[in-house]
């Protein structure tokens, strides 16, 4: 008994260096990541190219993400965790370089498939780092304030171009200086990060799909419901009269709810378990998709897409949190890896579905297909309650 009350609160202790160090890198990158979107678009707008062209070019940083993904867990294990990271950190900065200095949408298509290509590394292995590190009895709040500060991050991205603009060359340094920040954080804590895990059976990103396919399709909801809403939420309003002012404040309300709650939720799955908290965020984000044609032209809208916001994002969190939960060494490798593929997929897929659902049967087609593919996963969840 003394044994076990000594031994625990060394479990407990919290590396607070190396847990800064992380997430610090992985928001400075995030930072950088939700600059370039917009700052490109802009460009490509102001050359007078299609809508359909520059959708394209910006499914080239997913695409990126979902190619890299099943060769991380190899990379990892023969280049180290902290090499890996650094170097794809320089790797993005160089690609970023090389994207201010051309303007041809031709040259742009595989530099963003390079971009994503490269980012996506230093997030599957911060993430695994994390997970690694964090005490079991805090994982849901840290990791909750992990994914706070990352959708943060994203958020900050594209607010930094009110202050430099999207002419020249100020726009990119951002983002370029950012990229090189990341390796020179890993770089300073680099002799109190943990190892990339070796303990057990490798595994590869496809063969973890068999292991957990539920955890997989509960990211890949998050990424499509995130993406639809950032990309379409715009046409949906339109069509029921709301002007481009009061469109983009609910959209920055949405990403507040995001960045907002996932600390309450992270908390609420140490007290009452991930799996059930899991299930909440389902069924309350189906609940959003189907208040929001009622409500869009009240005020209940403000505070629904605020919580709509934490619910949806919070599916990620959670399944964050379940993959610590539920797996070590290297199969945990391998899922942050498949969540990166699967989340890819989601940006992809979801947005064109529904934008064609959309074209099919009215602006109603936004919150039916969310709606369907949220409750999808609710009955998914209830059933694999019952089995466990």
């Amino acid at each position: 008994m003394i044994a076990e009350s000594m031994a625990s609160p060394r479990e407990d202790r919290i590396p607070g260096a190396a847990m800064a160090g992380i997430i610090a890198t992985v928001t400075v990158f995030a930072v950088a990541q939700g600059l370039t979107y917009p700052l490109l678009s802009f460009i490509l707008e102001r050359q007078g190219t299609t809508s359909g062209l520059i959708g394209l070019s910006a499914a080239m940083t997913p695409l990126g993400f979902i190619v890299s993904a099943p060769l991380i867990p190899a990379l990892a294990r023969r280049v180290g965790g902290a090499r890996l990271a650094i170097l794809c950190s320089i790797l993005a900065a160089l690609t970023l370089i090389a994207i201010a200095g051309t303007q041809d949408i031709r040259v742009w298509m595989p530099l963003r498939f390079l971009l994503g290509f490269f980012a996506n590394p230093l997030y599957v292995v911060s993430e695994t780092w994390l997970i690694t590190i964090t005490p079991a009895p805090r994982r849901g709040r840290i990791l909750g304030l992990y994914s706070s500060i990352v959708s943060a991050g994203f958020a900050i991205g594209p607010l930094s171009l009110g202050l430099v603009g999207t002419q020249g060359w100020p726009p990119f340094m951002i983002g370029i200086a950012a990229f090189l920040l990341c390796g020179l954080i890993v770089l300073a804590v680099v002799p109190r990060l943990p190892k990339m895990p070796h303990e057990g059976q490798a595994t590869s990103v496809s063969g973890f799909f068999a292991r957990a396919p539920l955890l997989l399709f509960a990211v890949f909801t998050a990424a499509a419901l995130e993406q639809i809403l950032l990309s379409l939420f715009a046409v949906y309003g339109t069509a029921l009269g709301s002007d481009e002012e009061r469109i983009a404040s609910l959209i920055t309300c949405f990403i507040a709810g995001n960045a907002g709650l996932q600390i309450l939720l992270g908390r609420m799955a140490e007290q009452v378990g991930s799996r059930r908290i899991l299930l909440f965020c389902a069924v309350a984000s189906l609940a959003g998709c189907l208040l929001l044609p009622s409500i869009f032209n009240v005020w209940l809208i403000w505070p629904l897409v605020f919580v709509w916001g934490g619910v949806s994002f919070g599916l990620y969190t959670l399944s964050l949190i379940q993959l610590g939960e539920r797996f070590t060494g290297q199969a945990l490798i391998a899922g942050n890896a498949a969540f990166a593929l699967v989340w890819g997929v989601g940006g992809i897929v979801g947005s064109p579905a529904t934008g064609l659902a959309m074209q099919l049967i009215g602006y109603q087609g936004l919150p039916t297909c969310l709606g369907l593919l949220c409750c999808v996963l609710a009955v998914f969840l209830m059933a694999e309650r019952r089995r466990v």
